[in-house]
């Protein structure tokens, strides 16, 4: 498994779109795509749309189902979530539902996979939220179920939070799934991350990136693990503008604090942007959003176009 480069679909809000309209935008997008050369399409496991891009309200597609669905409208992008909300589903549960997607995608699911964080989703829907190391210790238990169950093994496991007996997992289409960790904890993500993913997505300014990469390689050699055994990707926002009107229009609504990590310009631009801020920095692989732009036909194609030389 490999994600070089990667297209994140944040946001449902599209200008002028009905409710009857809003999936076929999500799959015109993946299937550009998968057209214009990205390896991985990838959702956000919420149920209310993020602070920072919009208000609670605004439309939020449940994650797997919609992935479900992608997967009989492309054939070769992997399919992923950044990330999973480890807090809101049995991992055991978790296990079989991208199995399921595994199987239904001939074989293109990965498990994108965090601790969860956004409080006012586990408030509303009932969920426990617990502390920042309740979280934190649920997602190192349920790791230890779904890492073998994706396996095909059958674990018994008893821990504080979640167990399992002898918990099977058939049909399955691969030996196993690539299991990717999202975040930018030194200590505890990382070291999650070394000691159980195959796979590290980076979410941090860049100018953070070679701290972040150091840390991570000291927590893959505190396990015995060769680092370069686990390739990395930097989440990166870009607006698509051909005018500095155009970006302004397009940051409306983005928080000041926000604004500098915004990757904003023509495609060329953004592409200059990642090769010496991010992937210059050590970072092995991309994955891009363009909530401002919301839908553009070509827009997409004339940015994989941009990017795709990067990571070739």
């Amino acid at each position: 498994m490999t994600i070089r480069l990667g297209y994140q679909i944040p946001n449902f809000s599209y200008a002028d779109t009905g409710v009857e309209q809003l999936f076929g935008l999500v799959v015109a997008q993946a299937k550009e795509a998968e057209a214009a050369g990205f390896d991985t399409v990838l959702l956000m496991d919420h149920f209310y749309q993020l602070p920072g891009i919009g208000t609670p309200d605004q439309p939020m597609l449940e994650c797997y189902t919609t992935l479900g669905a992608l997967a009989t409208a492309t054939s070769t992008v992997q399919l992923s979530a950044l990330v999973t909300g480890n807090t809101y589903r049995n991992p055991a549960i978790l296990a079989k539902t991208v199995t399921a997607l595994d199987m239904v995608s001939g074989g293109r699911a990965i498990l994108g996979i965090g601790a969860g964080w956004y409080e006012l989703e586990h408030h509303d829907f009932g969920i426990e939220f617990g502390t920042f190391t309740d979280r934190f210790d649920k997602l190192a238990e349920a790791l230890q179920i779904i890492g073998p169950m994706l396996r095909g093994e059958n674990p018994t496991f008893t821990g504080q939070h979640y167990q399992v007996q002898n918990a099977m997992n058939e049909p399955r289409l691969r030996p196993t799934i690539p299991i990717m960790l999202g975040g930018s904890g030194e200590k505890k993500t990382f070291r999650m991350a070394a000691q159980y993913a195959d796979h590290m997505n980076i979410i941090c300014p860049r100018e953070e990136i070679p701290r972040k990469l150091t840390a991570l390689r000291e927590r893959c050699e505190e396990l015995g693990r060769d680092p370069g055994t686990l390739p990395t990707t930097h989440l990166d926002m870009v607006i698509v503008a051909e005018s500095a009107a155009e970006a302004e229009r397009l940051l409306s609504g983005v928080p000041e604090a926000r604004r500098p990590a915004v990757i904003i310009g023509t495609p060329e631009h953004i592409a200059e942007v990642i090769k010496t801020e991010v992937l210059d920095a050590g970072i092995d692989g991309i994955t891009t959003n363009m909530m401002r732009n919301g839908y553009r036909p070509g827009v997409l194609t004339a940015v994989g176009a941009a990017l795709r030389p990067l990571v070739a």
